[in-house]
Order: C-alpha cells, then structure tokens, then sequence
C-alpha cells in the first residue's frame, strides 16, 4: 500500500466495549467503552499512572486486553493486525533508534509497509519539514534534543498517514511554539478524516481537542464529547 488518501474513503468509528488491562494483580484500564469517529480529536486525560497509555497501547493492539476494539466491522487482535487495520502510534518518550539519522526512523516504518524507497523519502522528508526539522533530516536521533526526538516521532506517525492515529503525548516535551505546531498537525489529520486518540496531562492541549474523556485508576469518564 503505497498510497493511503484517507479524504477519499471512510474511516469507520472505532469502538471500544469492555476494554480492560491488568498488569498481575493491578487493574490499569478498568471496563473502558468508547466510540470514536472519522475527523474526531479526542484527548485521553487524568493523572500520571490513571491508564492514559496503556488504554492507548491496548487500542493499538500491543497489550493483552479483555473486552473488544474495533474498527468497523474488524476486531483487533494484536499489533500485526492493527498495523493492517491502519492504527498508528506516536509513542510517548519517541522510542527512536538514536544510532539512525532523523529520515531513517521516519522512512523505515514506511518500508516496513511495502511503500518504495523513493516515495518512503519523499515522505519522511515532507513530514519532517511540517514539524520544522527539514534542516536535521541528516542528524543522528542521538544528536537531537529531547524536544527535537519528540518531533521526530510525530513526523513518523503523520508519514504512516494511518486511518487511526494514537498520539500518547506528544507534546510533553516541546516550547509553546512547537506544541502548538503539532496540536495543528494532529488537527489535521483529524481533518484528512483520521480517527486521533490523544493522551495528555496538558489541559490547554486537552481543550483544543473536539472532545476529552479523562481516566481515573483506569475508569474512563466523558468530559465531553463532539457528538451527543
């Protein structure tokens, strides 16, 4: 798939039905239910350890959860099958490969995906340039600052241009500026016709969201929501 023009199809929403997490005895995500649609940003709130990511990460089918989440009619079962499904991942502390340059750990997922090297360069490059790092595409992630990392890693996600797009915050890291850079970024994709689930502790980064649930000890509660 070398080309996905999510404008041009429907996303179908994305339901979550009983989702829950346990680490041994620890409950992290409690009975979480949820559906989202096609062009909404929904931020995931609550405090530090409520179960932002790991309800995030149980979405991307990369933690054993009970309960359902699908996708339309498709349920996912693990990471492979939510790769396929088009769910993506900016992963929060960017989770880069520091021995690679800043293009190489966007463009390698994009690889990993079956699309050609050109078009895997073109779009590494075109993402960098949207978060402001056109000039360090060379770099080596080691090289770059925290903040700089962080933008790398939402440059990957937006290449992957998937059909959902998990952001487990993205902007913790970044000045005013550069926050609101990716928020409009995220936007965006919302606006392409993606689904984005964004985790945060930020209630500025919270408001600009369509809606916001917040999760405590692993209970989801709605803020509000974009639709009834």
């Amino acid at each position: 798939m070398d080309e996905l023009d999510l404008a041009a199809q429907d996303v179908p929403p994305l339901a979550l039905a009983g989702v829950t997490v346990r680490y041994g005895d620890e409950v992290a995500v409690d009975a979480v239910g949820l559906t989202a649609y096609a062009g909404e940003l929904i931020a995931v709130t609550g405090h530090s350890g409520a179960g932002k990511s790991s309800l995030l990460w149980a979405v991307a089918g990369a933690v054993a959860a009970e309960g359902s989440v699908t996708l339309g009619e498709d349920v996912v079962s693990d990471r492979t099958g939510a790769v396929a499904l088009g769910i993506e991942v900016i992963p929060q502390g960017s989770a880069l490969a520091v021995l690679l340059s800043a293009r190489e750990n966007v463009a390698l997922p994009l690889l990993a995906r079956g699309v050609r090297p050109d078009e895997a360069r073109r779009r590494a490059d075109a993402a960098l340039a949207a978060v402001g790092l056109e000039e360090s595409a060379t770099h080596l992630a080691e090289e770059l600052s925290g903040g700089q990392q962080q933008r790398v890693a939402v440059a990957r996600g937006l290449a992957l241009r998937g059909r959902v797009l998990l952001a487990d915050e993205p902007t913790s890291e970044l000045d005013h500026d550069n926050r609101e850079l990716v928020l409009g970024l995220l936007r965006r994709e919302a606006e392409r016709g993606a689904i984005v689930l964004m985790a945060t502790h930020d209630p500025e980064a919270a408001e600009r969201a369509d809606g916001e649930v917040r999760l405590d000890d692993g209970q989801l509660e709605a803020v509000r929501l974009p639709r009834g």
